[in-house]
């Protein structure tokens, strides 16, 4: 597995960005990735050392369309922990 397919995107969001400033940075990554898959696609994709790598596979949820009630898929968060002095510029402005 491309080590491009393995981090599907960063999560932005107010708790993310706390944890940022601690050296920690949330990705959804594929469903068939393992901790080991995604602390080396973040070490060669952004040249930083990892130090812990936590997954965690998050629920589907219910959504309505009109009359209709349907459920999306389940998707897997990876949070990243940095060693410390480092970090990933996660978007430009």
């Amino acid at each position: 597995m491309n080590i491009y397919d393995v981090l599907r995107r960063p999560i932005v969001t107010e708790k993310t960005t706390l944890l940022g400033e601690q050296g920690q940075y949330a990705f959804e990554v594929a469903r068939d990735a393992n901790k080991a898959m995604v602390k080396d696609a973040v070490e060669k994709r952004f040249g930083v050392m990892v130090l812990r790598v936590n997954v965690m596979r998050m629920p589907g949820k219910t959504r309505r369309f009109g009359r209709h009630v349907t459920k999306t898929s389940w998707w897997k968060k990876a949070v990243v922990t940095l060693a410390p002095g480092q970090s990933i510029e996660v978007y430009k402005s």
